[in-house]
């Protein structure tokens, strides 16, 4: 399938991915981290780090989903760059548990002056490895889109 309907439904199925596996990588970015710091999981980092994700969960599906759905066109960013954003949820857990900012390079220091963990993802498979079949094929499909229109034009 291609045009319109395929990136339509490229659009909603990674809306819906990225809905899914968030909330599962920030409790585990916290955990990675702490574990890495301290050597456990402390049960109230735990649950700092479940609120998190359910806050990442509702404030950042929406954002994802109104970048999707919109017109290719009016797309002004791009769903890993918020997904990226999303850095800020574990970060607040490993700060209020006195986890100290990791050594970065230079490069993530000046691209992600806020992810003071090192957290940001590089790619969808970063987040999760079943994202980048889906986000590759919502890529095509958008990149097919982007095509057909400026042939019409």
């Amino acid at each position: 399938m291609s045009g319109p309907d395929s990136i339509d439904a490229s659009a909603e199925a990674l809306a819906d991915a990225l809905d899914a596996l968030v909330p599962a990588w920030v409790v585990r970015s916290v955990e990675r981290v702490i574990t890495a710091w301290t050597g456990t999981i402390p049960p109230e980092v735990a649950l700092a780090a479940e609120n998190a994700a359910a806050d990442a969960r509702r404030q950042l599906a929406p954002e994802i989903r109104e970048l999707l759905m919109a017109d290719i066109d009016e797309q002004r960013t791009t769903p890993l760059a918020l997904l990226r954003s999303a850095v800020r949820f574990p970060t607040r857990v490993l700060a209020q548990a006195g986890v100290p900012p990791v050594a970065r390079d230079r490069f993530a220091e000046q691209a992600f002056p806020d992810d003071a963990y090192d957290l940001s993802p590089a790619s969808f498979a970063d987040v999760d490895p079943a994202l980048s079949e889906i986000a590759i094929s919502w890529g095509a499909a958008k990149a097919f889109e982007h095509k057909r229109r400026r042939r019409q034009a």
